[in-house]
């Protein structure tokens, strides 16, 4: 086993040095993976022979699998959620007419049959994922365009699939026609959308209440989320790919313990991905082959770069409120990657007749589209004004999760242009007690909160908040992002006709529902609010519906304001310690009480 893994490492560091010299040469990482794969595979200096297609789409399928789950896990779902339209219209609509465009110039320039262009053109369709990922990570383009790319090449990975499986099916099967494709695609999308949204939800719940002893252990949570979203799709006729993206999405979007551990343990494993599946796919390329299929490879990534893409772009686009320079940007983005050369296998092993020359020929217009759109995307980003002097994947400071053997949590949120929060001050969130604002970070700056500092669109809040009160912070969260801000209103005083008598007793079974320090009734009444709660032992100061406050813990206190105050000042100065520091803090709180 020692030549292999020896093999396996020295690949793995050539590649490394091969991504610094790619980002120095302006040439794309990708190009060079495949490159690599060429030269140590049967044609090159035969280190690795390899001429398995069946075992090259199975490393393909894994690795995209993971590619698109870490897409999904590290994208804004708020900032996705403003371009979801255009991005859906692109990966669905956009994916169909460009097969169609291509699939037709390859039926009349190569002499195939209609069927036979269309799989062609199917193959070619969809944006690589991996691609549009290493490009957006690295670029300054402004978020709007960012998002739907991303959004894009995410979800058109399964309708090319799906366009790639109905295509072969229908030139295998003379039964096979136009309406099974539409089922096919419904089918397959709606399982996989089904699917992963379920699982994800699970799979997020999970994480949040496991209290696992090491923050390692939290990957290997989310590789089982991920394999299940994939495979419980696939399982059922769904589509895997899809479901996969979606639960990353459900992950990346919620507040999970070791979330930055997770982010970088996903993107660092998408990268050994991109690797495996590049050099794979390189291996299976016989040089001596290609030089047949130059001109047709030629034709055909010219026709899909600059006719069909941007032609099925501006079409989807026409009624959006995207800018001119927009739409010429993202008809240009249409990276090709190690999809289509993967989907180029399938119709190998279904036995296609003449289909290893579709796989020649998918290579040549995938490494053109690489080296034609790759470099000159950000030039022309910058020319047509759509970069951005900050990034658009800005990295966290502090680690999620790591303070939760300790009992509390670090949770991150970012502001987003829409949110309620953007424009109101840190006092105005309406954290509980157990949380607090512990840094901002604006502009790549960290800045130390004040409750006077106002919010801006951008910001990223760190916040440490005690366990016990995540699912309070979660709910209050939404209320961040669509209003109203603050604590939620309470309802009105009951005016009574008598006094509200004040009562003592010795805390007993029955009096209080629900936990003492966090109560939801007292005496029969309902809480509406929680003031203070006491550090030293179980309990809390809580405003009542009726008006009245009540003190739970040992002692049960229930009255008036000015009573509960007049009493606690009065024991107070009869008890020390702890107890008289408690009593204490009541009458402050039930002095800034405005309720009564």
């Amino acid at each position: 086993m020692g030549d292999p893994i020896l093999v396996t490492g020295l690949l793995m560091a050539i590649a490394l040095a091969a991504s610094t010299l790619a980002g120095r040469l302006r040439v794309p990482v990708l190009l060079l993976f495949l490159g690599l794969g060429m030269v140590v595979g049967s044609e090159g200096l035969g280190i690795v022979p390899f001429d398995d297609y069946d075992l090259a789409r199975d490393v393909g399928v894994v690795a995209l699998a993971l590619i698109l789950f870490e897409g999904g896990l590290t994208t804004n779902v708020e900032s996705l959620r403003s371009v979801a339209r255009t991005a859906a219209l692109l990966s669905i609509g956009g994916t169909l007419l460009t097969a169609a465009i291509s699939g037709l110039a390859a039926s009349l320039l190569f002499d195939l049959s209609l069927l036979e262009g269309l799989l062609l053109g199917g193959i070619v369709a969809s944006t690589d994922a991996a691609a549009v990922f290493a490009v957006m990570r690295n670029s300054s383009l402004k978020e709007r365009p960012t998002r739907i790319l991303e959004g894009e090449a995410a979800s058109n990975d399964p309708v090319a699939i799906l366009l790639v499986i109905g295509l072969i099916d229908w030139i295998q099967q003379p039964d096979f026609g136009l309406v099974d494709m539409v089922l096919l695609f419904v089918k397959q999308l709606g399982i996989g959308a089904v699917g992963g949204l379920v699982v994800g939800w699970l799979g997020m719940r999970a994480i949040q209440r496991l209290d696992l002893p090491t923050l390692g252990l939290y990957p290997v949570a989310s590789l089982a989320v991920a394999a299940i979203a994939f495979g419980l799709p696939d399982a059922l006729g769904g589509s895997g790919f899809l479901g996969v993206y979606i639960a990353g999405l459900v992950l990346g979007s919620s507040m999970i313990p070791a979330k930055r551990t997770l982010s970088a343990f996903h993107i660092g494993l998408a990268w050994l991905s991109q690797l495996i599946m590049f050099l794979a796919l390189g291996l299976l390329v016989f040089p001596s082959q290609l030089a047949d299929f130059a001109v047709q490879g030629t034709l055909l990534a010219l026709v899909l770069t600059f006719v069909a893409r941007p032609v099925a772009t501006f079409l989807l686009t026409a009624l959006s409120s995207l800018t001119g320079a927009e739409r010429i940007l993202i008809g240009w983005a249409g990276l090709r990657g190690a999809v289509p050369v993967v989907l180029a296998t399938f119709p190998v092993i279904a036995g296609i007749p003449d289909s290893h020359e579709y796989f020649n020929i998918v290579f040549f217009a995938v490494v053109l589209s690489l080296v034609l759109q790759g470099p000159t995307f950000e030039p022309l980003a910058r020319r047509l004004g759509l970069t951005t002097q900050q990034p658009p994947m800005p990295e966290p400071i502090a680690e999620i999760g790591s303070s939760r053997r300790l009992g509390a949590e670090v949770v991150e949120y970012e502001i987003a242009p829409g949110d309620a929060a953007a424009g109101a001050r840190v006092r105005d969130l309406g954290l509980p007690r157990e949380a607090i604002v512990s840094v901002i970070v604006r502009d790549g700056n960290a800045l130390p909160p004040r409750g006077s500092m106002r919010l801006l669109p951008g910001d990223h809040l760190h916040i440490l908040v005690r366990r016990e009160v995540s699912d309070e912070l979660a709910n209050l969260v939404q209320r961040w992002r669509t209003g109203p801000l603050g604590p939620p209103p309470r309802p009105p005083r009951v005016l009574r006709a008598t006094a509200q008598i004040l009562t003592t007793q010795p805390y007993r079974p029955g009096a209080v529902e629900g936990d003492v320090t966090r109560p939801s009734a007292v005496l029969g009444e309902k809480v509406v609010a929680r003031l203070r709660i006491r550090r030293d032992e179980p309990g809390a100061l809580v405003a009542l519906a009726d008006g009245r406050y009540a003190v739970t813990g040992p002692v049960l206190m229930v009255g008036g304001r000015d009573d509960l105050a007049a009493y606690a000042r009065r024991r107070a100065r009869t008890v020390k310690g702890d107890e008289r520091a408690w009593l204490q803090t009541v009458v402050g709180a039930l002095a800034a009480d405005t309720l009564e």
